[in-house]
């Protein structure tokens, strides 16, 4: 999970509830975003746009796939 803020308002416009469920957080890195930016799993459009409205955007990991989760309890049950 990733929560992109932006350097100048940092933590300070995140609601608090949702603070306390992501824990402390641990920068991971720091990049200038511009829209011709492409980012891994996220929308850059979707995320400057949240930045400017909200302060924040919240990239949740991806959802596993069932055939996935077939996998891990097969290997647990070994």
């Amino acid at each position: 999970m990733y929560l992109y803020v932006t350097r100048k308002d940092a933590f300070t416009r995140v609601p608090e509830e949702l603070m306390t469920m992501f824990g402390k957080p641990e920068l991971a890195m720091t990049m200038i975003l511009t829209p011709e930016k492409s980012l891994g799993r996220a929308d850059t459009e979707k995320v400057l746009a949240a930045l400017e409205e909200k302060g924040y955007y919240l990239q949740m990991p991806p959802a596993k796939e069932p055939y996935l989760l077939d996998l891990f309890c097969k290997i647990d049950k070994e």
